[in-house]
């Protein structure tokens, strides 16, 4: 099972749009997806759980999959976090 810990720098965190963005790419996967946080442990692929996280702008998620494309989908969400989304990084 795959896994990485990686910190968010959007200015929204994983809420809104950035979440919306980031769930969506998980439901391109056939694997489970779960993202960890403060000993939270969620369904990446629910628009829901992954709101409920509350992860702000430097809180540090860890990712992990399971299922028969898990380097596939953590390394695409990874891709999607490191480009911040699709937006500008800003710079505080």
């Amino acid at each position: 099972m795959p896994e990485i810990t990686i910190t968010l720098r959007h200015s929204e965190g994983l809420h809104a749009r950035p979440a919306a963005i980031f769930v969506k790419k998980a439901q391109e996967f056939n694997s489970d997806i779960r993202i960890s946080l403060d000993g939270w442990d969620v369904n990446a692929k629910s628009i829901l759980e992954v709101l409920a996280l509350g992860a702000n702008k430097g809180s540090s998620i860890t990712i992990s999959c399971t299922g028969v494309d898990e380097e596939e989908a953590i390394k695409s969400l990874e891709d999607v976090i490191k480009n911040n989304f699709g937006d500008p990084i800003e710079e505080n």
